[in-house]
Order: structure tokens, then sequence, then C-alpha cells
């Protein structure tokens, strides 16, 4: 692993050495797990996978699935890839290179709140799902609040650069309530996780009624190709 962060994170939340941070980001990880109880995806896909955390322990936590993350094109998160052998490549989350309904499961975490017009992303995740849908953003104003209590990005007002949406709790389940339906929300502070489920029927069966497919999925290789 690289000892630099990637471009794209402005600080490293799963490396760091603060007691309270480390509470923050096992309660986080308690809650993801809690989101994933009950699911047996075939296929999986992550946006804005970064260096790859969340895609270890889904690989993990469902050995033998097919997994797939996607980013922005980054030459050092593809390197990043590489040393830690995961299956990612180079996408906009607004246009996913992939056909309807190729994946069972699909995430979309600390995302969001990047994302210029964050219904495109949302529309794209619905479309390439066929099953579940699980997401997390930041809890605004706490985020704030918290980041400014650490004395970080004082001049923004606590806003981390690169956020450009801020939903309360209410507003982001409204917000993801209009394309899916929302089943379940946990909310370690300071976000918001939400499971939610497609509207095109079960998790078994792409919305033209077949299997999902065997063939590999494209592009499933780590070498950080679009």
């Amino acid at each position: 692993m690289t000892s630099t962060i990637p471009t794209g994170n402005h600080y490293d939340k799963y490396g760091s050495t603060n007691s309270i941070e480390q509470r923050m980001m096992a309660n986080f990880m308690k809650s993801l797990g809690e989101l994933l109880e009950g699911l047996a995806p075939r296929r999986i896909l992550e946006i804005g996978v970064g260096e790859g955390e969340i895609v270890e322990r889904l690989a993990q936590r469902f050995p033998g699935t097919d997994i797939i993350g996607v980013d922005l094109p980054d030459e050092r998160l593809a390197g990043e890839w590489r040393q830690r052998h995961l299956p990612a490549v180079f996408a906009d989350a607004t246009k996913l290179p992939f056909d309807d309904g190729t994946f069972d499961l699909t995430l979309a975490i600390e995302v969001l709140e990047h994302i210029p017009v964050p219904q495109q992303a949302l529309d794209e995740l619905a479309r390439v799902c066929h099953g579940t849908v699980i997401l997390s953003v930041p809890f605004e104003p706490i985020w704030r609040i918290g980041n400014m209590a650490r004395g970080r990005y004082l001049k923004e007002l606590g806003n981390t650069p690169g956020h450009v949406n801020h939903w309360t709790r209410r507003g982001f389940r409204k917000f993801v309530d209009a394309e899916l339906t929302v089943e379940s929300q946990r909310s370690p502070l300071p976000w918001t996780m939400l499971r939610a489920t497609t509207r095109t029927g079960s998790a078994d069966v792409v919305a033209d009624g077949n299997e999902l497919r065997d063939e590999p999925i494209p592009g499933s290789r780590c070498d950080g190709s679009r």
C-alpha cells in the first residue's frame, strides 16, 4: 500500500490514529455490516471505490463473489489497485459502462456528496442494479461541527473540500426514496446510511426476467483500464 493518500481523498479516515476517529469508523463499519446482513449477492459494484477499503471488506464477507469498483481516472489510484490486487476500473458514476441489471448489490459509500448532479449517479446505480443499493453520506451539519471541533477546514466553516451536496438525515432519505425503496437506515455519527432496493423486482433476476448472466463483468480488471 502506498504511503500517500490517493487523489480525491482529503483525509485518510481509515488509517487515522485518533482514538475518537477510530471509534467513529468502527461504528461506521458496524453499521455497514448490519446493512449487509441477510444478503447473498452474486455480483457487486462499488462506485467511488477509492483505495479499496470497502471492496476488500466485501471480498472477505462474500468470498467467491464477482466484485468490481469504479472511480475517476487517477494513476495513483490505479497503482494502489494493482498493489492491493483490487478489481477496479476508471468510470464516471453518472455514466456507468455496465448493462442494465448487471449487479444485485451496488454501493456508494461517501460518494454522492461529491457529485454535482447526484440524481444522475443515483439513477445509474438503480439502472445497473437489480436488487440492493447501499448508500452513505455525511450528516450535515454535525459533519461540519465535527470538523471544526478538530480544527479542520475552519475557513470553509467545516465543509470538507469537494463536498458539494449537504443532506440532513430526513432530506437524504427523501432524496433516495424518490428513486428507490428505502428498507432500513443507520445513523452512526456523523453519517447517514441507507439500504434500499430497486423497484424492478427481486435480486435474483434482471429486468427482462432472465437470471443474472454468468459471463465475466466487462472491464473487471485491477489495472485501472477503462
